[in-house]
């Protein structure tokens, strides 16, 4: 059980850290200041849509899984943080919701994929021992 909890805290600081990352390319790539209040002022609705989405897909279950936790993750991720932009007043055009649900899709998913084939790979060989 101990396991468990430790994974589903080490996941979601996963998960908090790269849509960290996901705001901090975005807003480089537009030239954008990387101030404290520049970062929080688009970091907070995507980190208030990734907690709302690990509360609603009970993620702590199944922390790694890519499907169906995995990617009802991302996308309500994707969906409450677009949400939340537009109740802070900020604007979501349609091109950034497509390259947000992109880069947090590969994020997201991604590392979830990776652990899921590491660990695959490490039950197989040992089990052929």
């Amino acid at each position: 059980m101990k396991l468990r909890r430790r994974s589903a805290i080490l996941s979601f600081v996963i998960d908090v850290i790269l849509v960290a990352v996901f705001v901090v390319i975005g807003r480089v790539s537009h030239k954008e200041a990387l101030t404290t209040v520049g970062i929080l002022t688009t970091f907070w609705p995507f980190a208030s849509g990734l907690v709302l989405a690990w509360i609603v897909t009970r993620n702590w279950r199944t922390p790694t899984r890519v499907v169906w936790s995995g990617i009802s993750l991302w996308i309500l991720t994707v969906i409450f943080g677009m949400v939340f932009r537009l109740i802070g007043g900020q604007s979501v055009a349609i091109s950034f919701a497509i390259v947000a649900l992109v880069v947090l899709g590969v994020f997201l998913l991604g590392w979830r994929a990776i652990v899921r084939l590491a660990t695959r790979g490490r039950r197989a060989r040992v089990g052929s021992r």
